[in-house]
């Protein structure tokens, strides 16, 4: 997708986005927005024919790698408020990410805004798809797995929300009715059963796999995974079980070498169940991310998101992950390339690196043209320990827990109560996971989040830090109809 095409398609679907995007504008700024396009569809004559539909979708997927979804939104509220990462770079470049580190900010901060808008925007685009293709006149079977993935990039947007938010205002649809245009907050377990709805759906209907020129779009593995995962949250453990039954069942297989699976060369592997796709389905430098340009050593990178000396002690001795995870200040890595000892911080992460001998064909910053891995199969096997533990069983808990362990070259685990095998599945989830968004969310799942953030210096509060304050901006534009979190 060529860039300026991918920025009118996403003007034309976005159309009504909840929070800012609610309020219509007018004077000076309804004359600004009123300026037609030259030569470009409209949104009123946009969803024609299938053509269309797949534009809109890829539309979708292009948006996993937008700024507020994708960079400092993403990694200060998954990342750097967890033991895993600190702010990073130098002291005087975006110091209000110190306020994540420390737990500090405030329902004001730009930031939270920007992560609650980033997840709207895309799920509007969803519901564009999933509303408007069913109208076209089409190939049945295409139609019907487009609507799907539009859903399940729905699900993912949803389960960022609301494990961030809580509760959270609930837009299957496009909105219509004024009470629809400016919805209240629906209660996290209404969240849950859309987001369960929405992959179970898809999983139904997306194939296992796809042509190489289709490779990046979501599966039926990528379904049934996230759908583990989310009921994981929601401590069904019976099927939780039954979906990693499912997913084991397909042909995937953990990567070998845990270094080279996060390589610009081994992207979409035999471990991946879902990543986005930086040049999405056609190498034409049409998308890019920039999650890995804002986290590498500076002045390549900018410097964020570092690895914290915990996360580097989290590690037992022999772990090949701490090395494929972390690269300190001083070391040359396996492709080469040397990282200066007088760099700003001590660590950074390893798992965004993207070697100098990679040709930068797009002629963008650093790593835009990397994929950012969502789920994989490591994670599956993790999920699955910990569902198996919950129900008692001991055996299919270590048997998947030590899968993992082993590959990354450490002995099994052998005789060790329910509750004690808890905690090492934890644990095994902290480091086979590190850097990859899900820290703090395990923490506060795990109902731990003070106890080992504190620990850390964070000012952590109970029955506050446990989710994000909505941000002032939406209940202001919302006319208070949206509420705030507890204590904030």
């Amino acid at each position: 997708m060529n860039p300026s095409r991918s920025i009118h398609l996403q003007k034309i679907l976005f159309g009504i986005v909840i929070g800012g995007s609610l309020v219509f504008l007018d004077g000076c700024n309804k004359k600004f927005l009123d300026v037609a396009p030259i030569g470009q569809q409209t949104s009123s004559t946009f969803f024609a024919n299938s053509a269309d539909a797949q534009k809109a979708v890829t539309s979708c997927y292009g948006h996993l790698n937008e700024w507020k979804v994708a960079a400092f939104a993403n990694l200060a509220i998954t990342s750097i408020t967890s033991d895993d990462a600190e702010k990073g770079s130098v002291p005087g470049d975006a110091g209000f990410l110190n306020d994540f580190d420390n737990f500090t900010f405030t329902s004001t901060e730009f930031t939270i805004d920007d992560y609650w808008t980033g997840q709207y925007a895309g799920i509007n685009l969803c519901n564009q798809c999933i509303d408007n293709i069913p109208k076209i006149s089409m190939d049945a079977a295409l139609q019907a797995r487009l609507i799907a993935e539009a859903k399940f990039i729905r699900a993912y947007h949803y389960f960022n929300l609301v494990r961030a938010f809580g509760d959270v205002p609930k837009v299957d649809h496009l909105p219509v009715t004024p009470d629809e245009l400016n919805p209240v907050r629906a209660p996290k377990a209404d969240i849950y059963a859309l987001i369960e709805s929405d992959l179970n759906e898809a999983a139904n209907i997306l194939p296992a796999a796809y042509p190489v020129t289709e490779t990046g779009r979501a599966t039926k593995g990528a379904a049934l995974g996230t759908l583990a995962k989310v009921k994981m949250y929601e401590k069904k453990w019976t099927e939780v079980l039954a979906l990693t039954d499912q997913v084991l069942a397909m042909p995937y297989a953990l990567m070998s070498d845990y270094y080279k699976m996060f390589r610009v060369a081994y992207e979409n592997n035999s471990e991946s169940l879902f990543e986005t796709q930086a040049n999405t389905f056609a190498n034409d430098c049409g998308t890019y991310c920039q999650y890995s340009e804002v986290q590498w050593v500076r002045p390549v990178g900018w410097g964020f998101n570092v690895p914290t000396q915990d996360l580097v002690n989290a590690y037992e001795p022999g772990d090949l992950r701490k090395a494929a995870t972390i690269i300190f200040s001083g070391e040359t890595t396996q492709d080469g390339d040397v990282i200066p000892a007088n760099s700003p911080n001590p660590r950074y992460n390893k798992k965004i690196y993207v070697p100098s001998s990679v040709p930068n064909a797009c002629g963008y910053g650093y790593g835009r043209d990397q994929n950012r891995r969502i789920l994989r199969l490591g994670e599956i096997y993790l999920i699955r320990a910990e569902a198996a533990n919950e129900l008692n069983d001991t055996v299919k808990a270590k048997a998947a827990l030590n899968i993992i362990r082993n590959r990354a070259g450490l002995p099994s685990i052998n005789a060790l109560s329910q509750a004690n095998l808890r905690t090492k599945i934890w644990n095994e989830r902290h480091v086979e996971l590190a850097m990859e968004e899900d820290r703090f969310f395990d923490l506060v799942r795990q109902g731990r989040a003070g106890q080992v953030l504190r620990a850390q210096g964070k000012q952590f509060v109970d029955g506050k830090n446990e989710v994000f304050p909505i941000p002032d901006r939406q209940i202001v534009l919302s006319g208070n109809k949206l509420t705030q979190n507890p204590n904030y």
